[in-house]
């Protein structure tokens, strides 16, 4: 007879979940290029730091420009490589990449802010949410790490300003930490794991 085994919870990793555009890269609206794709210059130093300190990270992004029409879901593919490849240059790497294609009215359980993908992650890469960090330039992201126990941390780049400025006055709870930017971001989650 088969039985579910649940990891011990003394195996289960804390993990640095990255949006991806406006986070990780300058968010450009829909990316429908892949030439149009351009990493921060901060963001590889930041994740390595990352790699560095065992932290796994994973990028969560959501792509609804593929449900959309706007580009194919192998666009989404090419743009990961370019990054992949240009974090590795660098001497830095994520542990896993997962996406959403869809948009809000297909009601799916992956799209951001539901913890879809979140609890993909943690069941493949053996990871403890409650004890993980949400880092993103949208209060979306922040909602998502309220909903799986995260710590939530909202970066000033790409549409993180102007969230602050026009929507914070009516945010239920405000992020764990704001951020000037991905490697500030860094900086404070490995202040908060030593």
């Amino acid at each position: 007879m088969w039985r579910c085994v649940l990891p011990d919870a003394a195996l289960l990793r804390p993990a640095v979940f990255l949006d991806r555009d406006g986070t990780i890269a300058e968010e450009v609206g829909y990316l429908n290029h892949a030439s149009r794709f351009r990493m921060f210059p901060c963001a590889a130093p930041a994740i390595r730091r990352l790699n560095e300190a065992k932290l796994p990270v994973v990028v969560i992004t959501n792509q609804s420009g593929v449900r959309r029409g706007y580009f194919p879901e192998s666009l989404v593919h090419t743009v990961h490589r370019i990054m992949t490849d240009h974090l590795e240059s660098a001497g830095a790497h994520v542990d896993a990449i997962y996406f959403c294609p869809h948009t809000a009215i297909d009601e799916c359980e992956c799209r951001k802010p539901k913890p879809g993908l979140l609890e993909r992650a943690a069941r493949e890469h053996v990871l403890d949410l409650r004890r993980s960090f949400v880092v993103g330039d949208r209060y979306s992201d922040i909602e998502l790490a309220r909903q799986v126990g995260s710590q939530g941390v909202l970066v000033r780049t790409g549409y993180g300003e102007g969230e602050i400025q026009w929507h914070s006055a009516k945010w239920p709870m405000a992020p764990d930490f704001v951020a000037a930017d991905v490697a500030e971001a860094a900086d404070w989650i490995l202040r908060q794991t030593e």
